[in-house]
């Protein structure tokens, strides 16, 4: 098959019929417009000198917020089913925030994208706390909110995105906002995230809601070794970064060991957290190579991680990398994919992948054409093999603020001039564009 733009058409195996398409972002990555809403912890954070790597904010970002009709623009020529964006709490709290939401989804449905919102992406009020039990049901009232705004056209939610990066980035090791460095302290943070999202769901369904899911990230853990101290390393860290987060939403329990020390009233709130979702959200962008503890504080991917953790955190030798020094192995997601049906059996949703991508600069992108393009194949597998897989959003959509690394990454399909703000997809975007052609 030839593209009407003369290429020839992306190989990629045939997906399913009603396969979901799509592309993802998050508000505080691209909104800007920061003095029209209240501020967040990712606003307080980067206000402190040595927090981002270049000393950035996302005040103006992508200014998605005024430029939205360009970027939805984008996404219709691009051809995607659905578009998933995340909701900015602060804006929501703010007078008129949740107009802009508004206008966005009416924008998104003009164009034929299916709107997905993310109800938190990291970007909590500066006025809430994790740490406090009653921020997760000040959650639900928010969601209640925006549901009962937005539910006439909105009809596929996430509750939460990552979860597990915003407990260790964020309360454990302190390389992300609010920067605390509590290590295993920050475990109520993990649990007030997943009470949250299950009083979400409760207050989702109250409005009529009927496809939610939750995004969290997952990926194989591979010992370093097979010496004890590594196994059992590699074992721990499996258990706080993947099992911690996925079996109280699907099995309704905690893993071994980890249920007494949250709180004291776990067992009913399992009952929350495990209320029945539609669809599970997987992001998924490389294995971790784990071993046993070291001496002294080192960095990976981004990561400083300090003495004391029971676990340290190695290269994958022999496999290429992207710019931010993440390894790339396509077939650890058709081995996480079949490793989830294994373990969780008839209790497992259906999966969609909510985010998958690279960092690497240039408009003529062709290493994230070949990463993309590897890691369908493996999904593909994966599809093959028996997991029920319903949709696949490559992150992202665009360039933008990438968190404490600042702009100095860049993840989208879309180039964006920081200075002009002008959007020029790149060879991705093109390419991406063809695979759903074909598809179709």
């Amino acid at each position: 098959m030839v593209t009407d733009t003369g290429r020839a058409a992306p190989s990629i195996p045939r997906f399913p019929d009603g396969f979901l398409w799509g592309v993802s972002t998050s508000a505080h990555q691209i909104e800007g417009a920061a003095q029209e809403r209240e501020p967040s912890v990712w606003d307080e954070f980067t206000s402190e000198p040595g927090r981002v790597k270049d000393g950035s904010t996302a005040a103006v970002a992508c200014d998605h917020y005024h430029r939205y009709p360009e970027d939805v623009a984008l996404l219709a020529d691009l051809g995607v089913d659905a578009y998933r964006f995340s909701i900015s709490w602060p804006r929501v709290d703010s007078p008129g925030g949740l107009d802009f939401y508004d206008r966005l989804v009416d924008e998104l449905c003009a164009a034929g994208v299916r709107p997905v919102p993310t109800l938190f992406h990291w970007d909590l009020p500066a006025s809430l706390d994790w740490l406090q039990r009653d921020t997760a049901a000040r959650f639900a009232d928010y969601v209640t909110v925006v549901a009962e705004r937005l539910g006439d056209r909105v009809d596929k939610w996430i509750t939460l995105n990552e979860p597990a990066e915003h407990t260790l980035l964020g309360h454990a090791l302190g390389t992300h906002a609010p920067g605390k460095q509590l290590l295993f302290d920050a475990l109520p943070v993990a649990h007030h995230q997943l009470l949250a999202h299950g009083l979400a769901v409760r207050a989702l369904r109250a409005t009529g809601a009927a496809d939610i899911g939750i995004a969290n990230s997952h990926g194989p853990t591979r010992p370093a070794s097979v010496e004890p101290a590594d196994t059992e390393a590699a074992d721990f860290y499996d258990l706080l970064l993947n099992r911690l987060f996925a079996e109280p939403v699907i099995l309704g329990r905690y893993p071994d060991g980890l249920g007494e020390l949250m709180s004291k009233d776990v067992e009913s709130d399992l009952k929350v957290i495990a209320e029945p979702l539609d669809w599970y959200g997987i992001n998924y962008y490389a294995p971790t190579r784990v071993g046993a503890p070291r001496d002294g504080d080192s960095e990976y991917g981004g990561m400083r991680m300090p003495p004391g953790l029971p676990f340290s955190l190695r290269e994958i030798e022999g496999v290429p990398v992207t710019d931010f020094g993440w390894p790339i192995v396509p077939e650890a997601l058709t081995e996480l994919l079949c490793g989830f049906r294994e373990r969780y059996g008839a209790r497992l949703p259906p999966i969609i992948i909510t985010e998958n991508g690279c960092s690497g600069e240039g408009v003529d992108d062709q290493g994230r054409i070949a990463y993309l393009d590897a890691h369908l194949r493996a999904l593909h597998t994966a599809l093959e093999a028996g997991v029920d897989v319903r949709g696949y959003f490559v992150w992202s959509l665009m360039d933008n603020f990438e968190w404490a690394e600042g702009y100095a990454r860049r993840f989208g399909l879309v180039h964006v001039d920081y200075e002009t703000q002008k959007r020029t997809p790149k060879a991705s975007y093109q390419w991406f564009r063809d695979v759903l052609r074909a598809q179709r």
